[in-house]
């Protein structure tokens, strides 16, 4: 099953169809990203962007470490 999540950016709708056991998840982050009532400047979707990025980026280091310190135990 999927789910219709609506998101306006830049006065147009744009309506993504999502897994049911991604939707609320994703809802989640959008609500703490964007305006979900109104319309959103494409800054803000950017900024969205690089913060998503930053956060994945900042993982990446994470599963990098754990690796290492893996690797030494070996």
């Amino acid at each position: 099953m999927s789910k219709k999540i609506a998101l306006h950016v830049g006065g147009r709708r744009f309506d993504v169809d999502v897994a049911d056991d991604f939707a609320s998840f994703l809802q989640t982050q959008i609500k703490n990203d964007f305006n979900i009532d109104g319309n959103n400047e494409i800054k803000a979707l950017l900024q969205a962007y690089v913060r998503k990025s930053y956060d994945l980026f900042v993982q990446e280091q994470n599963i990098q470490t754990l690796l290492n310190k893996c690797e030494d135990l070996e």
